[in-house]
């Protein structure tokens, strides 16, 4: 998603009203926010659908990547030669376990 440009991004309620439909049309082809304002102050931030999918993709990614570094420090993590021994013996007579 784009930075918020001030000169075009941010539109007042009035405006939005009369020209929603229009406004809706293109916004669906950017990626940028669209802010709507209230009586002079942010009220609203409108997005493309494609735009806040994306924005929750790097949330749910961001998470992850917190999750893990948790994980690392409460040292909940398996060694490397571990995983790679048990891959090695997938399809073999000898699979080993999971490790834990």
């Amino acid at each position: 998603m784009k930075d918020l440009r001030v000169s075009d991004s941010i539109m007042p309620l009035g405006d939005f009203k009369a020209k929603a439909a229009r406004v809706l049309k293109d916004l669906a082809g950017q990626d940028m926010p669209l802010v709507i304002t209230q009586n002079g102050r942010p009220a609203a931030v409108m997005l493309s659908p494609v735009a806040f999918d994306e924005l929750r993709e790097k949330q749910r990614f961001l998470e992850a990547v917190i999750a893990g570094i948790a994980d690392v420090e409460q040292g909940r993590v398996v060694e490397h030669e571990k995983v790679a021994a048990w891959l090695s013996s997938w399809g073999t007579e000898h699979e080993h376990e999971a490790p834990l």
